[in-house]
């Protein structure tokens, strides 16, 4: 089988709050906007948003109200964000700034190291990348608001975090599928489970939209009779050739460089309509979509990765538990505050095994330098994995009834 699939780049989009001109959030790391609240003045940044630079007037702040104001000096619509350390959560965001536009965004910043970065034309993994500090300023910071503010706030903050997702997802997926059609399968191999991860962080989201997962995601042995089988799997399958013997004794028969453009052309249709879904004016989450989004996820990991059938011709299903980890992991925190006051323990268990999980998983690799191949796997190791799986999974299942209940 050819291995060429060497340390995948990366594509990190985002968690979230979308921001409007002052709005607050309450995503780890920062808590519920209030400039004012505690009678202190915001510490006050500009933000340099051009067409090849996010340039912020400096690269730390002391806790407590920070103020960035951010002009567009570009050509195109922009977005700013503040970003935590993982770079995935995205703590602060304000989009739709036209060109020669001025924004404010203000969050109540807790001490901790974060990212701040700009997207001009508001896609893609945007530019001008830089480390950002928030020192500890002893500061008493804004209280997080009543629960619905809470609730409100995190439905948001998902929300920004699945379109980030989804627009990451629309620029590399382009660039995979133009190696792909262009018959550069060393190019295709090596960027296939990097830019498979935006899609795997956020799938439930995906499911919801009726016929798009199918489209996109539905592994061969999904597809109904009778449904022409399309999207990721069937690219995958071309790329890593079967023998007959895995093939169910039937030779492969490579797809022609016409069927290669049709099948690469429905992916990037069927990626486009899942951006425009989530793009909708009236798109939204429950606080439960939310918390059974990170209790999916990780049963995608229980069914169908840890058992190595979800990259089958790849093997690269190592690639795609860590993205569904990180999803789960985002949709969790994401309503964390809200369930610790009614469930410290679950929180403090949950807090344990995504770590224990994380760490276990971080012994085969990372999506930055690419993972073990599934296959290389002894069955002692995936029965470790399994239980650091079913660790955390129990815990999880209980989390939305303690979120509504």
């Amino acid at each position: 089988m050819n291995r060429s699939i060497l340390a995948p780049a990366r594509t990190r989009a985002a968690v979230s709050v979308a921001v409007g001109a002052a709005a607050l959030l309450v995503l780890s790391g920062c808590v519920a906007n209030d400039p004012a609240g505690d009678g202190a003045a915001a510490t006050a940044l500009t933000v340099d948003s051009s067409a090849d630079d996010c340039v912020v007037s400096a690269a730390e702040a002391p806790s407590g109200a920070v103020s960035f104001s951010i002009e567009n000096t570009g050509d195109q619509v922009t977005e700013f964000y503040l970003l935590a350390d993982d770079e995935l959560r995205i703590i602060g965001e304000v989009e739709n700034i036209g060109p020669g536009i001025t924004r404010d965004l203000v969050v109540q910043a807790r001490p901790g190291d974060y990212f701040t970065v700009c997207k001009p034309g508001m896609i893609g993994a945007g530019i001008g990348k830089a480390a950002f500090t928030v020192t500890d300023s002893g500061a008493e910071l804004a209280g997080a608001g009543d629960d619905k503010e809470l609730v409100d706030a995190a439905a948001v903050n998902y929300v920004s975090y699945i379109k980030n997702q989804v627009e990451g997802l629309v620029t590399s997926t382009a660039t995979f599928l133009d190696a792909y059609r262009a018959g550069d399968d060393e190019t295709a191999r090596g960027l296939y489970a990097s830019t498979r991860a935006a899609y795997e962080r956020i799938e439930p989201v995906a499911e919801s939209f009726g016929d798009l997962d199918p489209k996109i995601d539905f592994r061969e042995a999904d597809v109904e009779e009778g449904t022409e089988w399309t999207g990721w799997h069937r690219i995958e399958k071309d790329l890593w050739q079967p023998s007959a013997a895995d093939n169910g004794g039937e030779a492969y028969v490579p797809l022609t460089p016409e069927e290669r453009v049709r099948f690469a052309d429905l992916l990037e249709a069927d990626t486009a309509a899942l951006n425009d879904a989530v793009h909708e004016d009236d798109y939204t989450v429950s606080i439960d979509a939310i918390s059974n989004g990170a209790i999916g996820l990780l049963d995608e990991v229980a069914s169908g990765k840890i058992t190595g059938e979800e990259e089958i011709w790849s093997h690269t299903d190592l690639w795609d538990f860590q993205a569904n980890l990180e999803g789960a992991r985002v949709a969790y925190e994401g309503v964390r505050d809200i369930v610790e006051p009614k469930d410290a323990e679950i929180v403090a268990t949950l807090d344990a095994e995504f770590t224990s999980l994380e760490t276990l998983l971080g012994q085969y690799g990372s999506l930055d330098a690419g993972f073990v191949y599934y296959d290389d796997l002894t069955t002692e190791q995936v029965k470790e994995l399994a239980d650091g799986v079913n660790a955390l999974a129990e815990p999880l299942s209980r989390l939305t009834s303690v979120l509504v209940g």
